[in-house]
Formats: structure tokens, C-alpha cells, sequence
């Protein structure tokens, strides 16, 4: 019943709560797991996102009453999630936004202090990245915004700060870097744009994030969130009443490849995050890669693609396998009688639609899920924030791969 309801959500506000704390490609309505944990738990019972992203599933479970646990082995979704999941007095934030503004101010005065932290804070190759996408001036303001963040002793409003700066770089149009799109996840570089003052935008953002996350406070659940592999939960079996998640799309979005954009003042270097890039699920990286045996549908796929072009079937079959890996552990997780919603996409390889909604269906039932439904949603690509096009022709395959998505429904007998 709750499959075949209106899952588009098309004339709903999605800005509520601690929803728009920070821009995240391919976010979920807060309407479409909110339908579930409401349908299908109690108050107080569990409900587990393994691949937690931005933390949508995790903050309705909380305003919801229930116990959010979420996964992930994206730095920053952790970081986000656990901003957005933590009420805090406004009085506090707004009298610490003051504080690293005044500070940050007078770093920027003088500008030695900013010079000598940029000058020892990067490796070379750190270094290279972080004056090829920001501008000299650009750097001395975010590096005293940072410094004067720094010394906020109070971890949770330190990360609330981090945070607010971390969304003055990663925006959907705009920002204080010289690349566009870095909230599509595909950054391009543009010599022409004017970076806003990073000053001035993380006053604004403040106001912004403070307002949105008074809302947190009618929450009454509680929730866990840790970086985590779905590939590998570290929890007992049969211990959640419910799973709604959205996978990534095989071969679609790279979030490392704009989140490095943060992480990177955070004090990530680049070599450190490409190689977590290639241990990310839908990662291209397939030389030297163990796969399992897949289910049948997504055997005939991979075969049919191998036909066109071999290295997209080694990276789609990768996919596949990683993703049997993350349904058996679900499977593992949950209480039987219980249900595992996932919202995933197809994606066109090749000019070939690989039907990933049936191959996860299908290799959800060879695990030993019962398949209820697979309902179909149309996307608000400005609200899902799907990668842009960017000069490709109308009826390229970005295009006819982002138009819809697909609900799965899972029951654990």
C-alpha cells in the first residue's frame, strides 16, 4: 500500500528541520522515508540507513521517535549527519558565529599568521590542488575562518562551525571556489567566475544553519550515526526494524570528487582521498578486484554490456557484487518480518539501460528477501540535485538516465 501511494513529493517542502544544512548530491525527499518509518515502525524501534549520505533517513527517524543508526565511509556525509542530528542552543551558536567572525577578521588584517598556516598546513600535491581551485584571496579568508573555527573548545559547536564552512565552498551555484557545480559532484573550472567573499558568506550561512537547526528541537528520537561499510555492519544480527536507504548509482555520481573540495581544509590530503575513492561502492577502479557469482538478471546484464564495451561490464559487475555484499548484510540486520526500502536508479551504459532496480531485486531475492513491490517515482532534479549537463545536447544519456528512480520493497521472512 505504501508503494503504490504518490512518492514523487513534487509540491512538498523539503527545506524543513536540519534538512538544507549543506548541499549533497542525489538527496531523497524527507516525505519518502518519512512514508516508511511512520508506516512500518513503532516509536522507539530501529531504523538503520547503511549508507547514510546526507542523513535524511536518520533525521526523520529522530523527529519520528525512533532510534536512527546510520553508515558511511564518506568523511563528510559523517560530519553532516552529525551536525544535523544534534540540537543546539541558538544563543550559543550565534555567540560563537561572532566570536570566529571577530577573530577571523583580525587574522585577515594582518594576513601573517593566515600566509604562515597556508604556507605548512598542505603537502605539495595538496598544495597544487588548493591554488589551482582557489583563488590567493580566497585562501587567506577561508584560512583565518578556519583558524579562529579552531579554537571553539566545544566539540559540538565546533563541528556546527565546520560545517557552515564546509557549505561555503560545496554550494549549488555560487561559492567561494573558481568551480561550478560542486554540489552535482562534477566540478568544472571557471576562469571568468568572481568567488564570493568567504567572510561574508559564512555570516550568511550561519543565519541560515542556525534557523534550520532550531527546528531539530521537536525531535524526541535519538540516533548513532559512525563511519561505517554497509559492506560490513558493525551490528548484531537481527537487530533493526526497518532499512530505508539509497544505495549509489552504478556508475553515476562521485562524491569524493567534489568533496575533497572541504575535506582537504579539514586536513585530507589528495592522495589519501583518491584512494578512498576507489573503495567507495559504483568506484571504476575494478584491476585486481574479487567479485562474486550474481544473480541471473544481473548476469544476463553484465554478459549483454561485456558485448559492447568490457571494461563498463567489469566495472557494472563490481557494482553488482559490492551491492550483494551490502544486501546480505541488511539481511543479516533486520528482524525477520521486518522491511528494507531502497531507492536506487538505473543508469545507461553504453546507450544500454542496465535495469539496476531489477538486478537489485533480483539479487536481493536470491539472498533470501521476499520482493514486495518495486514502485516507480518521477525526479525533481533541482531538488535531488542530479549532475547538470553542462553543453551536452537535451537527450544525452546524463539526461535519460536521471529523469526517474525506483522504490524497492524488501520483507525479510
Amino acid at each position: 500500500m505504501l508503494l503504490r501511494g504518490d512518492l514523487d513529493f513534487h509540491h512538498q517542502r523539503s527545506d524543513y528541520a536540519s534538512h538544507n544544512l549543506h548541499a549533497f548530491a542525489a538527496k531523497f525527499p524527507p516525505q519518502l522515508p518519512a512514508r516508511f518509518i511512520q508506516g512500518l515502525t513503532q516509536p522507539n524501534e530501529v531504523v538503520l540507513d547503511p549508507m547514510v549520505g546526507s542523513g535524511t533517513t536518520i533525521v526523520e527517524a529522530f523527529l519520528l521517535g525512533r532510534r536512527g543508526i546510520g553508515f558511511d565511509i564518506d568523511e563528510l556525509a559523517i560530519r553532516l549527519c552529525r551536525v544535523k542530528i544534534r540540537p543546539l542552543p541558538a544563543e550559543q551558536l550565534w555567540s560563537a558565529g561572532r566570536r570566529v567572525l571577530t577573530h577571523a577578521h583580525k587574522l585577515l588584517a594582518t594576513a601573517v599568521l593566515a600566509n604562515a598556516e597556508l604556507a605548512q598546513r598542505f603537502d605539495a600535491r595538496t598544495k597544487k590542488f588548493v591554488d589551482y581551485w582557489f583563488l590567493p584571496s580566497t585562501q587567506r579568508e577561508l584560512m583565518s575562518l578556519l583558524m579562529a573555527i579552531e579554537q571553539e573548545r566545544d566539540t559540538g559547536i565546533r563541528d556546527f562551525l565546520e560545517l557552515a564552512f564546509s557549505s561555503i565552498v560545496i554550494t549549488k551555484s555560487g561559492g567561494v571556489s573558481r568551480a561550478r557545480d560542486l554540489a552535482h559532484s562534477r566540478p568544472h573550472l571557471d576562469k571568468s567566475k568572481v568567488p564570493r567573499n568567504a567572510h561574508k558568506q559564512f555570516q550568511a550561512r550561519l543565519r541560515k544553519n542556525i534557523n534550520s537547526l532550531a527546528q531539530l528541537q521537536r525531535g524526541t528520537g535519538s540516533v548513532r550515526v559512525e563511519l561505517g561499510d554497509a559492506r560490513s555492519l558493525p551490528l548484531p544480527d537481527q537487530s533493526v526494524d526497518l532499512i530505508v536507504t539509497s544505495p549509489p548509482y552504478a556508475n553515476a555520481i562521485d562524491y569524493v570528487r567534489a568533496h575533497k573540495f572541504s575535506l582537504v581544509w579539514f586536513g585530507k590530503p589528495i592522495e589519501e582521498l583518491t584512494e578512498a575513492r576507489a573503495t567507495y561502492i559504483g568506484s571504476e577502479r575494478v584491476k585486481g578486484v574479487t567479485t562474486l557469482p550474481l544473480s541471473p538478471k544481473a548476469e544476463r546484464v553484465v554478459e549483454k554490456l561485456s558485448l559492447r564495451d568490457a571494461r563498463k561490464a567489469a566495472i557494472l559487475r563490481k557494482y553488482f557484487s559490492d551491492m550483494i555484499l551490502v544486501i546480505r548484510e541488511m539481511r543479516r540486520v533486520l528482524r525477520s518480518g521486518r522491511a528494507a526500502i531502497v531507492v536506487v536508479g538505473s543508469s545507461t551504459m553504453r546507450g544500454m539501460n542496465v535495469e539496476t532496480h531489477y538486478c537489485l531485486a533480483d539479487i536481493a531475492a536470491s539472498i533470501g528477501f521476499e520482493v514486495v513491490d518495486i514502485a516507480e517515482r518521477q525526479l525533481d532534479r533541482n531538488r535531488r540535485m542530479m549532475p547538470a549537463r553542462f553543453g551536452k545536447k537535451p537527450g544525452s544519456m546524463i539526461e535519460q538516465r536521471m529523469h526517474n528512480e525506483f522504490v524497492i520493497g524488501l520483507l525479510k521472512p
